[in-house]
């Protein structure tokens, strides 16, 4: 495991977008797994200008998003399809048929979980994936339990996490209380993972997820064990 510590958000979202960039020029038909939330804007936004001052082609690329709120669709300006298209699809030259987001709307949630894990596969894996932590540890949406689960699923929210996510709906009443969310196999069957942390709120979990023992009450500390992590953090 690689730990950067920056000094400024800037900074950090500099460096994660010279190792995302990386991977799309050395495979431009890469399979990027990429995440929401407020951390990867920055990242977003520097490869938005790469793609645009001609350094980062995406024509190519194939995308997979981490997760979805259950009972969203694309068009919600709270759903990940939605964020994604703003903070990034829109304004790379990325097609949109090769960008996939599960399904919140799904009838058969399992289903869904169970062919979108069939399409990562048929994808040929994640090259790289892009990932946030909560401040209980999750990743994606996987959330502290009594155990990991592997496959892409349904998952009741945390109340911590529906409080931390309230800040974007007009009460916290709005926000969905489940989502399905990439597992924790997808994840770390990813060829390399890129864990980004902002903020003085998120050092006491990043020092359990990082140096702490392996746990699923801490789903993030699960990557401990992966082979090629890099972890970019600022905590100013």
């Amino acid at each position: 495991m690689k730990i950067i510590e920056t000094n400024s958000y800037e900074e950090l979202s500099r460096i994660a977008a010279d190792l995302v960039g990386a991977q799309v020029i050395l495979k431009p038909d890469c399979v990027l797994g990429l995440a929401t939330g407020s951390t990867p804007i920055g990242l977003y936004d520097n490869l938005i200008a790469r793609c645009k001052d001609g350094t980062l082609d995406f024509s190519a690329v194939r995308s997979v998003n981490l997760d979805e709120y259950c009972g969203l669709d694309g068009s919600n300006d709270q759903s990940y399809r939605y964020f994604m298209d703003t903070h990034l699809f829109n304004h790379v030259n990325i097609d949109k048929e090769n960008t996939h987001v599960p399904s919140g709307l799904a009838a058969d949630l399992a289903a869904e979980g169970e062919q979108y894990d069939a399409m990562i596969r048929e994808l040929g894996g994640i090259d790289i994936q892009v990932l946030g932590i909560g401040l209980d540890g999750h990743i994606g949406f996987n959330e502290p339990d009594d155990h990991f689960t592997g496959p892409t699923h349904e998952v009741e929210l945390d109340p911590s996490t529906i409080e931390a996510n309230a800040r974007f709906f007009a009460s916290i009443d709005d926000v969905p209380r489940s989502a399905i969310t990439m597992g924790m196999a997808s994840i770390m069957q990813a060829r390399k993972i890129l864990l980004l942390a902002s903020g003085a709120n998120k050092k006491e979990i990043m020092d359990k997820a990082l140096f702490g023992p392996i746990t699923p009450q801490v789903p993030a500390s699960l990557l401990q064990i992966h082979p090629d992590v890099t972890v970019i953090c600022c905590y100013k």
